[in-house]
This record gives C-alpha cells, structure tokens and sequence, in this order.
C-alpha cells in the first residue's frame, strides 16, 4: 500500500466531532471527485468514480446515513492498470435535488456552487472534516522517506482557491497550481505538512513521516562527516604531496647537508610516511611533535629553498 493510501484509509476511520462533521466530510468527496449531470430540468444524476476504496465505502456510508438515497454501486477492473475502479451513482430520485443543495453542491436556486458554502464548513471541526474529506477524495502525500509534498486535485479554479483558504484558517500555506484541465492545491513544507495532517486527525501518519525525518537527519549528518572527512583527506594528501615537491627541491639545490637536524628529521619523516597529514605525522615522530611544530618546519623549509633560488 503506498503512503497516499495509508493516509487516506487513516483518515477515512476517523470519527466525527459533531453532527455536522460528517455531512462535511461528505461534501468535500462529493464535490473533489463526483460528476453532475443534467438528466432533464430539475433532474440529475451524481456520480462518483474513485480507484480508492476509502472513498468508496465512506462515500456510500455517508450517503445512506445522512442523506438517505438511493445509491447504485458498481465494481470494474482496469485489465491495463491491474486496479479496481469504484462507481457509485446517485440517479435522480425526489430528494436528490435538496442533497445537492444540503452538501453545497447546488445553490438555491439551482446553479452550480463554485466555493465551499459557508453552511457545510461554519464550524472549525466542520472545516477539518471538509479538509479531511478533500484529502480522501483526491488527496495525495508523497513517501516522507523522499521529498515532503501534499497536493489535493480539484475542478475548478474557485473551488481550488476556496478549498487553500480553507486549509489557511488552520495556520497551514497551501497554495494554488494548474494542472492541464485540474488544480491542485499543494503544501510543500514538512512543518505545515505535518500540522495539517494533525489537524485532520492523521495521527499515525505524522508519527510514521516524524520517523522518516528522524531517519533522514542521522543519514544527513553521517553523510556531511563523511564527506568532510573525505574533503579533509583530500586537502591532507595535497599539502603531503606539496611537502615531498619542496622536499625534493631541497635535494635538487644540494641543501640537504646543510640543513638544522630538526628540519632534516622532518625530511626523513616525510619521505617515510608520505600520505599521513601533519597531524599523524607529528605522532609518529620520535619524540612526537605537533601539527603546529611541523607546519612551522614547512615554512622554515619553504624560506630556505626561496633564499636559494634568489625568489623575493
């Protein structure tokens, strides 16, 4: 099951906070992911089509309990996706028309609603319940073990900027993109991921995508020391290699003989151990020295051949 799927069937169990909650709830699946047509005037017929089978049983749960209608209810399988796809239509019957209007869908007087009327969401549980139904419907939440992104796709661009000011009263930025003939309204930051997931009651799935962040933290910061200590490596093994270079200067000038016995040990050192930094190098020395010591040595060497070879 992907994450998408784990949230929604959460959120689908969800209980609702008071006697409206669930007529919210129903709205928003009605209105995310149901078809209207016009079989006539004054006659319809809803249908909602979904491959989900959260939205499935809530929707037919919900229809029955609040609205008491007829539904019809069928079950197809794609052969070329290897996915079930749910049908379930409300044909037109006496009281369809007054659902409509009850879940927002219709205003009174018949035309279509283009926002989120303010009777179904009027309560902050309503809202989360509308917010909750949204993300069942058509919400999807990437893997938190990859990027962090929550998008809900919709119809409509004003139903789309209703639904991200909806999200907005719980003190969570959504925004608003076209996609070809849809929207969607997307959230991309983790922080307003979560909170947003906690307000509609998803529980167990903030806690699984808490871990994943936990998880990406540690692999973060083993994944900056290594590469430190690899960029480390890296500037160790070219100052050695500088080193051997102003060494092998020294011998081509013949001053070898002539040099203090401090800077010829270093000589010898670094012959011997010529990939170690200065730092493992001071502690293999007899008596051992610093990091500090050595590199002061280096100079000294550096001013000696510069003085042979006449350089400023």
């Amino acid at each position: 099951m992907s994450f998408t799927a784990e949230v929604r069937d959460e959120l689908s169990r969800c209980a609702p906070e008071c006697e409206y909650c669930n007529l919210a709830t129903l709205a928003a699946l009605t209105r995310v992911c149901g078809t209207l047509s016009l079989v006539g005037r004054g006659h319809y017929r809803l249908q909602v089509a979904t491959e989900t089978g959260a939205v499935a049983r809530t929707m037919i749960g919900l229809t029955h309990q609040i609205l008491k209608l007829e539904t019809e209810f069928t079950v197809r399988r794609s052969v070329l996706h290897r996915v079930r796809n749910y049908l379930i239509s409300l044909p037109d019957q006496p009281d369809l028309e007054k659902a409509l209007v009850l879940l927002g869908i219709l205003d009174r007087s018949g035309s279509l609603v283009t926002g989120i009327p303010h009777h179904v969401v009027a309560r902050d549980c309503c809202r989360r319940a509308y917010i909750r139904g949204s993300l069942i419907a058509g919400g999807f939440v990437a893997d938190p073990r990859g990027d962090f992104h929550l998008e809900i796709s919709v119809n409509g661009e004003g139903f789309a900027q209703a639904l991200a000011d909806l999200i907005g009263q719980t003190g969570v930025r959504a925004r608003v993109n076209r996609r070809r003939s849809s929207f969607a309204v997307y959230v991309k930051s983790a922080e307003d991921i979560l909170r947003l997931l906690e307000e509609v009651g998803a529980t167990r799935s903030v806690a699984e995508i808490r871990e994943a962040q936990a998880v990406k933290s540690v692999k973060n910061e083993v994944n900056r020391r290594v590469n430190a200590e690899l960029a480390n490596q890296g500037r160790s093994a070219g100052a050695a290699q500088r080193q051997l270079e102003l060494i092998d200067q020294v011998d081509a000038l013949g001053l070898r003989d002539g040099l203090p016995e401090a800077l010829a040990s270093f000589c010898d050192l670094r012959r011997a151990h010529p990939d170690l930094s200065l730092r493992d190098l001071g502690a293999v020395a007899d008596p051992a020295l610093s990091k500090s010591a050595l590199y002061h040595r280096v100079l000294r060497l550096e001013r000696i051949v510069a003085e042979a070879r006449g350089d400023e």
